[in-house]
C-alpha cells in the first residue's frame, strides 16, 4: 500500500494537537482522518475506513483503552498505536497485551512516529498477503467487484449470487433503480464465466428508436432498406460466443420481443433484408430499473420472453440500504479524483460523515461519484458538507404517497373490518418488498420476515403476489 492511499485515523480530544498531528502525516504522504471521542472513532473503523489507528489513552466518556478492546474486535488486524501524555511502562504493557502495535509518549518525535506508521503498514500489508488466497482468474473480478462495491451483507450476497450463477449459461436478469451498477454486475458476470475470453456486447434499449430496433439489434444485408449500401452485422451477431448486454430491457419495442424470444430459443435469427438463417451462440444477461412482473401484467412486456429471461434474477439495493458501502465508496472516489485533478484532499471531517451516511442519495452510486467529485474540486484539506450540494428536499419518500381518499375507501365497513384491511395491505407490500429484496427467492424472505416457509407460501397465494413464473417456488437449492 502507498502512503498517498494509507489512511491514518487521528483519534484524540485535544483539537490542536489533532491539526498539529494532521499537518505532520500530510507532509509525509497519508490521508488523515480525525475523530475526537472514541465513538466516533469506532464508526469509521466499522465501516473500514483506517489503516492505521493513532489512539490517545486518555479521553473524555470512552478512554482509549476500552476504544482499544472494541476496535480489535471489529478488526483484528488493524494496527492501533496508543498515544499519551502519560508515559509508563505499566500503561505500554497493559496497551500491547490488548492488542495495540506499540506504544507512544507525548510530546510525540514526528520522524519516530512515521517510521511507526509505516512499519504498521508493513505489518498489516503481510499477514494480508499470508491470508490471501491464491485467485483464480474467474474469480478475480467478483474480489474486484466487492472493493469497488463496498463491504456489507448485501454485496456479500450479490457476489455469492455471481459465483453460483456465472459458471452456468443461464440467462440473468439484473433489477436496481438507476445507478445503482448494473452493468458493472453484467460485466462482473461475464468476466467470471466461461465466455470471458469472447465479446460483451451491450445495447442501451432506451436510446434506440423503434424503427431501427431491429437492424440494431439483428442487423441488415445490402439493399433492404434505402441507405443499406452494405451488409451490416447485429449486436446480437457480434456477441458471437459472448455475452449480449440489454440496458433497460423495459424500453425494448413490444415488436421486437417476440423476435427476440425466437433468436434465443431458436439460437439463430435472419438479418433485416436476409434470407439465410444466421447461427449465434450468445448469454443473455439484461438489467432494468422497472418491476418486470407490472410490466407483463400491464402488457408492456412479453411474458414469455420474461420467463425465458428470468432463470436467474439478481436484486441490487439502493446504496441508501447499504449504508456500510456509502463510505467505503466515497472514501474511493475521493482517491480517483485526488489522482485525476493532481490534489490532496484528506478526507471528510465530522460533520460529513454523518450527512453522507444520513442522505438518501436517490441517484444512488451515480449521484455519489458525482458528488465527490466536486467536493474535491471545490475542498483544500477536508471535505465539509458544504462541497456536497446535496439537499433534503432531494431525498426520495420511502413509499410513495398516495393521494387517495381512504374515508371513501371505507364507506360501509366496521372498524374491525377497517383495521384488518389496513393490516393486509401493509402485509403483503413488507412480504412484496421482502421478495425483491432476496430476489424473489421465498426461503430468504421467510427467514428475512423471520416467519416459517409454510406461511410465507400462504401469505403469498392469499395476496396474489407474483415475481416469477407459477413453477418457481423459490426455494433454495
Amino acid at each position: 500500500m502507498t502512503s498517498g492511499f494509507a489512511k491514518i485515523l487521528i483519534v484524540d480530544d485535544e483539537k490542536d494537537f489533532c491539526d498539529i498531528l494532521f499537518r505532520v502525516l500530510k507532509r509525509a504522504g497519508f490521508t488523515s482522518l480525525v475523530a475526537h471521542d472514541a465513538e466516533m472513532a469506532l464508526d469509521m473503523i466499522r465501516l473500514g475506513l483506517p489503516d492505521v489507528v493513532l489512539l490517545d489513552v486518555k479521553m473524555p466518556g470512552m478512554d482509549g483503552m476500552e476504544a482499544l478492546r472494541k476496535a480489535k474486535q471489529m478488526s483484528p488486524e488493524l494496527p492501533i498505536i496508543m498515544v499519551t501524555a502519560y508515559s509508563g511502562v505499566h500503561g505500554a504493557v497493559e496497551a500491547i497485551k490488548d492488542g495495540a502495535f506499540d506504544y507512544l509518549s507525548k510530546p510525540l518525535d514526528n520522524q519516530v512516529l512515521i517510521e511507526k506508521i509505516r512499519r504498521a503498514l508493513a505489518t498489516r500489508s503481510l499477514v494480508s498477503k499470508k491470508k490471501a488466497p491464491l485467485l483464480k482468474k474467474k474469480d478475480l473480478s467478483l474480489v474486484q467487484l466487492k472493493d469497488m462495491m463496498g463491504p456489507s451483507q448485501e454485496v456479500t450476497r450479490i457476489i455469492s449470487d455471481l459465483r453460483l450463477v456465472s459458471a452456468s449459461d443461464f440467462s440473468v436478469v439484473i433489477q436496481g433503480e438507476t445507478g445503482t451498477g448494473k452493468e458493472l454486475i453484467a460485466q462482473a458476470v461475464h468476466q467470471a464465466s466461461l465466455r470471458s475470453e469472447a465479446a460483451l456486447i451491450p445495447v442501451d434499449c432506451g436510446a434506440i428508436p423503434e424503427t431501427l430496433f431491429e437492424s440494431e439489434l439483428f442487423g441488415y444485408e445490402k439493399g433492404a432498406f434505402t441507405g443499406a449500401v452494405s451488409s451490416r452485422p447485429g449486436k446480437f451477431e457480434m456477441a458471437q460466443g459472448g455475452t449480449l448486454f440489454l440496458d433497460e430491457v423495459a424500453n425494448m419495442p413490444v415488436s421486437c420481443q417476440t423476435k427476440l424470444l425466437r433468436a434465443i430459443q431458436e439460437k439463430s435469427f435472419f438479418r433485416v433484408g436476409g434470407r439465410e438463417p444466421v447461427e449465434v451462440d450468445v448469454r443473455l444477461i439484461v438489467a432494468t430499473n422497472k418491476d418486470l412482473n407490472l410490466e407483463v401484467a400491464a402488457g408492456q412486456f412479453s411474458r414469455d420472453l420474461f420467463y425465458r429471461l428470468s432463470e436467474f434474477t439478481i436484486f441490487i439495493p439502493p446504496i441508501r440500504e447499504r449504508k456500510e458501502d456509502i463510505m467505503h465508496m466515497a472514501e474511493r472516489f475521493i482517491h480517483a479524483t485526488n489522482v485525476e485533478l493532481n490534489k490532496n484532499v484528506l478526507g471528510f471531517s465530522a460533520e460529513c460523515v454523518s450527512a453522507i451516511a444520513t442522505y438518501k442519495w436517490p441517484g444512488n452510486v451515480r449521484q455519489l461519484r458525482a458528488a465527490i467529485r466536486r467536493a474535491v474540486l471545490q475542498a483544500t484539506d477536508y471535505i465539509h458538507p458544504r462541497h456536497l450540494s446535496i439537499h433534503d428536499s432531494e431525498q426520495p419518500r420511502d413509499e410513495p404517497v398516495q393521494k387517495k381518499d381512504e374515508t371513501g375507501e371505507w364507506e360501509g365497513l366496521s372498524l374491525r373490518e377497517i383495521v384488518h384491511k389496513s393490516i393486509a395491505d401493509v402485509e403483503s407490500k413488507v412480504i412484496l418488498k421482502a421478495l425483491r429484496k432476496t430476489g424473489g427467492n421465498k426461503a430468504k424472505a421467510a427467514r428475512l420476515l423471520q416467519i416459517d416457509y409454510k406461511t410465507m407460501h400462504s401469505k403469498i397465494k392469499q395476496y396474489s403476489i407474483r415475481l416469477y413464473s407459477e413453477d418457481d417456488d423459490g426455494e433454495e437449492s
